[in-house]
C-alpha cells in the first residue's frame, strides 16, 4: 500500500458516522487499515455501519454519542482505550444544519442548537482527544468545518457562525500544541451531497445552490473525503493549523 494512504494500526475516533462523510471516512479508513470507534446520535444507524464494516474483517466498535455533551465525547476516547489502547486520529465531523432564513429573525433557540453541537461538540471531542494524544506524544485531528465558516453565508448566519468558530478553535488548537506533535487542521466543503443537503433540498434548489461554484456542481461525499485521507495521512507530518476550501473553485472568487 502507497505510504501515503496506509492507516495500518492507526486508532481513529470518529463522530457523525451513521451517514455522510463520517460514514464514507470510516469505512475508507477501515480499507487501509485503521482501527475505529465510531458514533453518532443515531445509534441504530451508527451500529449498522459498524457491522458493515466489521464484515469485511476491519476492527470496529460503534456507540451512541450526543456530542453536545462532554461525558458522551470522553465515552468515546475511553472506549478508544479500552479497546485499542490509544487514539491516533480524532475527527470531530458531527453537526447540523439549520433551515434557510434572514438573520434578522434568526432566535436565540437556533443558535444555542448550533452551538451546542457544531461547536461544543468539536470542543468537547478536540479536549479529550487531546489529553491523550499528549500522553502518547502524538496524534491528528481534523474538525469538519464549512465554506460557511469561511465567508459569510447568505440566510445561514447561525450556521456561519459556528462554522467560524470551528475554524477558531482550530487554528488556536494548532497552535497551543504544535510543539507536542499533535496536527490539528479543518476541512471546509462547498455544499455536498450527503444528507445535510439532500434531506432539504430538491433537485431544483440544488442546481440554484451549484450555480454558486465556477465547477456548477454541487461536491460528491468521496470527493470530500479524499482531501480528509490526505490531511489525516500519517505521511502528512507537517500541516497543521490549515483550514482547507473543498469547494468547486468557490474561494477562487
Amino acid at each position: 500500500m502507497d505510504p501515503l494512504l496506509d492507516f495500518t494500526g492507526k486508532v481513529a475516533v470518529i463522530t457523525g458516522a451513521a451517514q455522510g462523510f463520517g460514514k464514507l471516512l470510516s469505512q475508507e479508513l477501515a480499507k487501509r487499515g485503521a482501527k475505529l470507534v465510531i458514533s453518532d446520535i443515531n445509534e441504530a444507524g451508527v451500529h449498522q455501519v459498524a457491522d458493515d464494516i466489521a464484515a469485511t474483517g476491519a476492527e470496529v466498535v460503534a456507540m451512541k454519542c450526543d456530542v453536545s455533551k462532554d461525558e458522551s465525547c470522553k465515552a468515546m476516547v475511553d472506549t478508544a482505550l479500552e479497546y485499542f489502547g490509544r487514539v491516533d486520529i480524532g475527527v470531530n465531523n458531527a453537526g447540523i444544519a439549520h433551515e434557510f432564513m434572514p438573520l434578522h429573525i434568526i432566535d436565540e433557540s437556533i443558535m444555542d442548537h448550533q452551538f451546542a453541537i457544531n461547536v461544543k461538540g468539536v470542543q468537547f471531542g478536540m479536549r479529550h482527544q487531546i489529553a491523550q494524544m499528549l500522553k502518547q506524544g502524538e496524534g491528528a485531528i481534523l474538525n469538519v468545518s464549512s465554506m460557511a465558516g469561511l465567508g459569510g453565508a447568505a440566510r445561514g448566519s447561525a450556521y456561519s457562525m459556528a462554522k467560524h468558530a470551528v475554524i477558531g478553535l482550530t487554528k488556536t488548537g494548532a497552535v497551543e500544541y504544535g510543539r507536542d506533535n499533535i496536527r490539528i487542521n479543518a476541512i471546509c466543503p462547498f455544499f455536498t451531497l450527503t444528507p445535510m443537503v439532500t434531506n432539504f433540498a430538491d433537485e431544483e434548489k440544488q442546481k440554484k445552490m451549484a450555480r454558486g461554484a465556477p465547477m456548477n456542481r454541487l461536491g460528491e461525499p468521496k470527493e470530500i473525503v479524499a482531501v480528509m485521507l490526505m490531511m489525516l495521512s500519517p505521511s502528512n507530518t507537517y500541516m497543521t493549523g490549515q483550514c482547507i476550501a473543498v469547494d468547486g473553485g468557490v474561494s477562487a472568487f
